[in-house]
């Protein structure tokens, strides 16, 4: 028998599958659809931040024409009210709940992480990562001291795991050590990267915000790259997302030291049928090279 399980932060997972932050992540009923239809091991929610957030004007989202997605969505989100739902849908389905959280301070963390806690999440994933809404996200997360003080601020407080999501920054490597150092128990790597698309026939960005986060297959080598630099550094336990489109892309993740995988825009390209086309894949691929666990090939190409 092949076994696909993993465990990330203390949380046991059946498959290194599930959801990326902002994917149908904003209700019971979307994550409903991602257990039922997707199949996922996981559910993460929308980051939720203290009070709820309109978001950007649209256009928010444009799918580009050299592949992969741009998108400014400004944190929209429906506050810590929606999560004691959410967590109990997923909870009737007996999946974990991963309970995405933002802020522009260590109090906002530490207010939306105990409200998560209070609601029965497994866990909480800090975002450090949203690369489009100032003052939150990277602007905390590309700092080593800003960044400390919020995962210190979340896990002094809370019992939950806290897991840490960063950004491509030139820091990273540094940002991770410092966070692993006060309380972070894991690390999902990596969010968007910040980029920009101008229409050339109206001569002017396309998104209402002008920047925004390119997700998808173009962002994938980055992501590859952070995973490595960070798991050889420290051996941190890490969840892969970025350009996770099949299930190659999966498997290099896991290569480099990632236990399990998030999945955004492959679920906008193809629908949430991908999940199970990516589990095949893998299955597959254990089979002709004779691996039992996929655990056993965390790390495997990193030396």
């Amino acid at each position: 028998m092949l076994d696909l399980s993993t465990r990330v932060a203390g949380v046991r997972l059946d498959h290194p599958l599930m959801n990326a932050s902002g994917i149908l992540g904003s209700s019971p009923a979307q994550l409903r659809r991602l257990i039922v239809e997707g199949g996922v091991s996981a559910v993460v929610t929308k980051s939720i931040t203290p009070r709820p957030r309109r978001g950007y004007d649209p256009p928010i989202l444009v799918e580009l024409p050299t592949g992969g997605y741009l998108n400014a969505v400004g944190l929209e989100n429906p506050g810590p009210e929606a999560v004691k739902p959410m967590v109990e849908e997923a909870r009737r389905h007996g999946r974990p709940v991963i309970v995405s959280v933002a802020g522009s301070s260590p109090e906002d963390y530490a207010m939306v992480a105990h409200v998560a806690e209070e609601a029965g999440a497994d866990a909480v994933e800090l975002n450090l990562s949203c690369p489009h809404t100032r003052g939150y996200g990277l602007d905390i997360g590309m700092d080593p001291a800003e960044a400390s003080r919020v995962v210190e601020a979340v896990s002094s407080t809370t019992r939950i795991p806290v897991l840490v999501k960063l950004g491509a920054t030139d820091r990273v490597v540094e940002v991770a050590g410092r966070v692993l150092e006060v309380g972070a128990r894991a690390l999902t790597l990596i969010n968007t990267v910040k980029a920009m698309y101008v229409d050339v026939y109206a001569r002017r960005p396309v998104l209402t915000n002008l920047v925004g986060g390119l997700s998808g297959p173009p962002i994938h080598p980055i992501a590859v790259r952070v995973v490595y630099e960070v798991y050889r550094e420290y051996q941190a336990e890490i969840v892969g997302a970025g350009g996770v489109y099949d299930w190659r892309t999966a498997l290099e993740l896991v290569l480099v030291g990632a236990r399990a995988l998030q999945v955004g825009s492959a679920i906008i390209a193809r629908g949430l049928g991908v999940f199970r086309k990516m589990l095949e894949g893998l299955e597959a691929y254990m089979e002709r090279e004779g691996v039992d666990r996929l655990e056993s090939l965390v790390g495997a190409a990193v030396y």
